[in-house]
């Protein structure tokens, strides 16, 4: 039985990417997989759907096609192109043509520098939570200080298909502490299909390259302490944690080795900062949570 600490953690952490590498799914099959993920017993630790804009109008046909009949409405994250003012017009029209069956509430997109922040954030209102993904190399500090200036979200990514596609820790660390120091909430993406660091293959494949991913309790532990002063040290200490016995999750606190975080504190953390991950599996993260006995 999962304990209330580490449901205050985990619930609505992952939002659902099928979409995406390494998975890369087609429309039909995310659908229908996001309906029988909110249907299933681990539906308290799904967060939305996530698809580009382009393939809005995809995701409407193939779930009318489909005849699926949504209990309630589907939370969507839209992912953005090249041209954000186009794409906000297709968004707000889609939300309008879509109402009662569909809701974007989340855009993500991507800017390489403090000016595309500001002219990105520009673009959408205020009814959406905006989620700015930055360069993985270097200080963010320059980028997370811009995205806190135009009153949006930051996103790192996390991992890829290939070795080279997942930052150092002390450059995980880097981002949860900046974010943490400005008060910009965070999600994370790609390569947190797994609840610990370790090495796992990073595709589907049967030939497929082994690599070190980092854990997704890892990360959202790592971030709920960032945000109450922990170092870059010692949160990067948390990132690199392979022994799943330093983690205790109870009913009133969450702890790793010596520190602890109250299950109101977790609660406040997530609903305020540490937001979500995106992964193109559900079924392999709850599965390894199983697998540990933790869910």
């Amino acid at each position: 039985m999962t304990t209330a600490s580490l449901q205050a953690l985990l619930t609505g952490l992952i939002d659902y990417a099928g979409l995406f590498p390494p998975a890369a799914l087609p429309m039909s099959e995310v659908a229908s997989n996001y309906e029988h993920y909110r249907r299933s017993n681990d539906r308290w630790a799904l967060g939305r759907i996530v698809v580009p804009v382009a393939r809005l109008t995809e995701l409407s046909d193939v779930a009318s096609a489909l005849r699926l009949r949504p209990d309630g409405v589907w939370r969507v994250s839209a992912l953005t192109g090249n041209s954000p003012v186009d794409d906000v017009a297709a968004i707000v029209a889609w939300n309008a043509k879509e109402a009662g069956r569909f809701m974007i509430d989340a855009i993500e997109g991507r800017a390489a520098s403090a000016e595309q922040i500001k002219r990105f954030a520009h673009a959408f209102s205020n009814d959406f939570a905006v989620y700015v993904e930055i360069p993985a190399a270097g200080d963010p500090e320059e980028f997370i200080a811009a995205i806190h200036r135009a009153g949006v979200r930051a996103k790192i990514r996390t991992g890829g298909v290939t070795r080279d596609a997942f930052p150092s820790a002390p450059h995980v660390a880097r981002f949860l502490t900046r974010c943490a120091h400005h008060g910009v909430a965070m999600k994370a993406t790609a390569g947190l299909h797994h609840p610990l660091h370790a090495e796992h293959p990073l595709t589907y494949a049967a030939d497929a390259p082994r690599g070190t991913m980092f854990g997704f309790l890892n990360v959202f532990v790592a971030a709920a302490l960032a945000r109450t002063g922990l170092d870059e040290d010692e949160v990067t200490r948390v990132l690199e944690e392979r022994d799943l016995a330093a983690f205790r999750f109870s009913a009133d606190a969450m702890h790793w080795r010596a520190r602890s975080l109250a299950t109101a504190g977790i609660s406040d953390a997530r609903a305020q900062f540490a937001i979500a991950f995106g992964s193109c599996s559900f079924r392999e993260p709850m599965h390894d949570l199983a697998q540990l006995g933790l869910s």
